[in-house]
C-alpha cells in the first residue's frame, strides 16, 4: 500500500511532508521579508550614493559611506543631509565645491524630500526635469551655479507644496516658466542674475512676499499683481516698464537730469555730514571725562562703520577709534528688548560651554551695560555679570537655517577650543534676532592697536609682535578649517576688528563660523568673504576665500594702512589694498610700502618683511587657482625667519618688469 493517496491523477503528499513543506515556505517567507526590510532600510543610502557618483568632484561628501546609515532618527550621519524620523527630508549641499553635471533622477525615490539646496557650487547642465517629480518639495535652492538653457514652461506643474525657488546667478535663458503662477503657496522667488527674456508672467499669488527678477533681459509691462514690489526687484532689465518702474512709453530721464539730481544729493549729503561732525565735536567737548572710554575698550569697534578717505594713512585715522563708545544707563534695557519677548527654550540663555559660570536671562537684564559699537550685523554690548565681563552681540540677520539647525550649529561652535579663538559661551534664540555671548577682552582689537593714537609712552606694534599675531591668526584659521570641514569659508568675516588681542598680545579670532546661519542677502553685502575677487568674478566663494581676507589683514599690518576693502560692498580693484601695494612695487617704491611705525625693523628685519609681503600678495592673488591654500600659507609663515632671503635679494634687477607677485615668485626686488 503506497503511503500517498492518488486523487484525480495526483499523488497527495503524506501529512508529515505537508507539514515540512509548510514550514519550509514559512521560513522562506520570513527570510524573504527580512531581505525586503534590509533593502528598504538602505534604499536612502543607495539613492544618495548613486547621486554622489554623478558628480565629478565631491570631496566634501567623503563621509557618505554605505557602512553608515545617512539618518538615525533626527540625527544626520552624512554631511549635508537633513533627517526626520530616520528618513532623508532634505539635502543642504551648499558651499561644498561640488562639480559636474548632476544627475537627480535617483532622488525620485526620496519621497519625503522637502528641501533641495545646491547653492554656491560649480554644477552645470540644464534644468533637471526630475524636480517636478519630487512632489513633496517645499524649497529649491540652485543659486550660484552654472545651470543653463531654457526651463520648460511646465517645469513647476503639480508642485503644490513649493514655497521657495532660488535660481540666482546661473545661466538660464528663455522665458520665465508660466507654471510658476500655479504655485499657490509660493513665498519667495529669486530669478535674478540670469538671461531670462520676454515678459514677467502674471504671478497672482497672495502668499508671494519676496521677488527678484533683476539683471535679466526681460521686457514689456510689469504685471499689476507685482506693482507693489520694490523697484530694485526689476532693476537691470532695460526694457521693463510700468509700476513700480517708469511708465511704459515714457522716455527715461536724460543723463543731464540724472547728473543734476546726483549733484543735489551729494551737496545735501555733505551738508548733513558737516553738521553731524560739528554736533559730535561739540557733544564730546561737553561730555564728562568719566564717560570717555579709552583705548582699552576700542577693540570691539567695527572699522567699516567709519567714514574713511580712500587709502588714508592709518595714523590719521584716530578720531573714529574709541569715539562713540559711551556708558549709558539704558544699555541694559536695549539688551532687555532683545531678550524679553520670548524665544527658544522660553527665553532661556543656552550655554555651550561647561567651563564658564552660569547666569540666567534676569542676570543679564539687571546688569549694567555699555554700548561697544554697531557693527555689520547689529550692536555689541559689554555687560558685567557676577563680577565677570561679557560681550553680548545682537544679530538681526540670521535666519538662513531653521531653529533646530541653528541650535546644532551653535553647539558645534561651542565645542571649538583653541588658544587663538575667542570661545562662544552662550546664545539666545529668537526668530527675529539672536544674541551671542562671549568673554570680554580688555586689550582691544588688532584694528585699534594699528590705527589708534600712539605716542612715546604707548608706541605702535613692533615687528616681533606683528609677526606673533600673524602666526596666531594662521593657527586659528587652520584649526577652524580642520574643525568645520563642511563650511566653505570657515571664518567668513576675517578682518582686523574681528581679531582681538589678549594681555600677552596673542590674537583671538571672533565672529567666525557664522556664514552658514547668516541671511545670504546680508552676508553678500556685509561679510568679508563676499567682498573677495572670486565672488565678484564668479558669484561664489571657495575654500581659499578666507586666505584672501587673511592676506588683506597681513598687508594692513605691514603697511599700517586701513584697507578700503572693509568699506566697499563688493570687490573693487580701485579700492583694494593689494592693488595699491602692487602699484607701489611697480613704481619701484617698495620701501615706502612698510609702516613707518615699524621703525628700525624696516632695515634690521628687511628679509622677514619682504618674505611676509610676498606671502600676503600670494594670499591676495585674484586667480584662485594660483592663490596659496591655507596649509601652504600657514607653513610658510611658521618657517619664516630672516635667513629666508639673502642679501642678494635686495639688489635691483633690470629684468624686473614690475608685474604683480605670484605664488611662484622667488625674489622681491627693491629699487633703493
Amino acid at each position: 500500500m503506497p503511503t500517498g493517496v492518488r486523487v484525480a491523477g495526483l499523488m497527495r503528499a503524506p501529512a508529515p511532508l505537508i507539514s515540512a513543506a509548510s514550514s519550509f515556505f514559512f521560513l522562506f517567507f520570513l527570510l524573504s521579508s527580512s531581505c525586503i526590510i534590509v533593502v528598504f532600510s538602505v534604499s536612502d543610502a543607495e539613492t544618495l550614493l548613486q547621486f554622489k557618483r554623478s558628480l565629478t568632484s565631491a570631496t566634501a561628501l567623503n563621509n557618505w559611506k554605505p557602512s553608515v546609515p545617512p539618518c538615525e532618527h533626527h540625527k544626520s550621519n552624512w554631511a549635508g543631509v537633513l533627517c526626520l524620523n530616520g528618513h532623508v527630508r532634505g539635502l543642504r549641499l551648499e558651499n561644498m565645491g561640488l562639480k559636474g553635471e548632476v544627475d537627480m533622477n535617483s532622488l525620485v525615490s526620496l519621497t519625503r524630500l522637502r528641501t533641495l539646496s545646491f547653492m554656491n557650487n560649480t554644477l552645470v547642465g540644464s534644468w533637471p526635469p526630475v524636480i517636478s517629480k519630487l512632489g513633496s518639495l517645499r524649497s529649491v535652492y540652485l543659486s550660484y551655479n552654472h545651470f543653463s538653457g531654457e526651463i520648460p514652461d511646465d517645469a513647476f506643474t503639480g508642485m503644490k507644496f513649493l514655497k521657495k525657488v532660488f535660481l540666482t546667478n546661473n545661466e538660464f535663458k528663455g522665458p520665465i516658466p508660466s507654471s510658476l503662477a500655479s504655485l499657490s503657496r509660493l513665498m519667495e522667488l529669486r530669478l535674478d542674475g540670469n538671461k531670462f527674456k520676454g515678459q514677467v508672467p502674471p504671478l497672482q499669488i497672495h502668499t508671494l512676499t519676496k521677488l527678484n527678477v533683476s539683471n535679466n533681459e526681460l521686457d514689456g509691462p510689469i504685471p499689476t499683481s507685482l506693482s507693489h514690489m520694490d523697484p530694485s526687484c526689476f532693476s537691470g532689465n532695460i526694457d521693463l516698464c510700468g509700476d513700480p518702474l517708469p511708465e511704459c512709453g515714457k522716455a527715461p530721464m536724460s543723463s543731464s537730469g540724472l547728473l543734476k539730481i546726483a549733484v543735489i544729493v551729494i551737496i545735501v549729503g555733505l551738508t548733513l555730514a558737516v553738521l553731524a561732525a560739528i554736533f559730535i565735536i561739540l557733544n564730546l567737548r561737553n561730555q564728562p571725562a568719566a564717560l570717555q572710554l579709552g583705548k582699552e575698550n576700542a577693540g570691539m569697534i567695527n572699522m567699516e562703520d567709519q567714514d574713511q578717505n580712500k587709502y588714508v594713512n592709518a595714523k590719521q585715522v584716530t578720531a573714529g577709534v574709541g569715539d562713540g563708545y559711551r556708558s549709558i544707563e539704558s544699555s541694559s534695557s536695549s539688551v532687555a528688548q532683545a531678550t524679553r519677548r520670548g524665544g527658544a527654550e522660553h527665553g532661556k540663555l543656552l550655554f555651550v560651554r561647561d567651563d564658564r559660570e552660569r547666569f540666567d536671562l534676569q542676570d543679564l537684564l539687571r546688569a549694567s551695560a555699555e554700548i561697544l559699537g554697531s557693527g555689520s550685523f547689529g550692536s555689541s554690548y559689554k555687560a558685567t555679570i557676577l563680577s565677570n565681563a561679557v560681550v553680548v552681540k545682537r544679530y538681526k540677520h540670521m535666519n538662513n537655517v531653521g531653529r533646530e539647525e541653528f541650535h546644532e550649529h551653535m553647539r558645534r561652535l561651542g565645542r571649538l577650543t583653541h588658544p587663538n579663538l575667542l570661545p562662544l559661551v552662550a546664545y539666545y534664540y529668537r526668530k527675529e534676532e539672536k544674541l551671542l555671548i562671549s568673554d570680554f577682552v580688555d586689550n582691544g582689537s588688532l584694528a585699534s592697536h594699528l590705527h589708534g593714537n600712539h605716542n612715546l609712552e604707548e608706541a605702535g606694534l613692533d615687528w616681533a609682535t606683528r609677526l606673533k599675531i600673524i602666526r596666531g591668526i594662521a593657527r586659528g584659521l587652520s584649526y577652524l578649517y580642520t574643525s568645520l570641514p563642511n563650511v566653505l569659508a570657515a571664518h567668513g568675516h576675517l578682518k582686523s576688528s574681528n581679531v582681538l588681542l589678549d594681555e600677552s598680545m596673542e590674537p583671538l579670532l571672533t565672529d567666525y563660523g557664522l556664514s552658514p546661519v547668516a541671511n545670504l542677502e546680508q552676508g553678500q553685502s556685509l561679510m568679508m568673504a563676499y567682498k573677495s575677487p572670486e565672488y565678484a568674478q564668479m558669484g561664489r566663494i571657495t575654500k581659499k576665500t578666507d586666505v584672501w581676507s587673511f592676506g588683506i589683514v597681513i598687508l594692513e599690518m605691514l603697511t599700517g594702512r586701513f584697507p578700503e576693502n572693509y568699506l566697499t560692498r563688493n570687490h573693487d580693484p580701485k579700492a583694494d589694498l593689494a592693488a595699491w601695494v602692487n602699484n607701489m612695487i611697480k613704481e619701484k617704491k617698495t620701501p615706502l610700502v612698510f609702516d613707518p611705525e615699524l621703525g628700525r625693523a624696516r632695515e634690521s628685519s628687511k628679509g622677514e618683511l619682504l618674505k611676509m609681503l610676498k606671502i600676503a600678495l600670494s594670499c591676495c592673488e585674484e586667480d584662485v587657482d594660483r592663490r596659496l591654500d591655507l596649509n601652504q600659507v600657514a607653513a610658510e609663515i611658521e618657517d619664516l625667519n630672516d635667513e629666508d632671503l639673502s642679501d642678494d635679494d635686495d639688489d635691483d634687477d633690470d629684468d624686473d618688469d614690475g608685474h604683480n607677485f605670484s605664488p611662484t615668485s622667488r625674489h622681491i626686488h627693491i629699487a633703493v
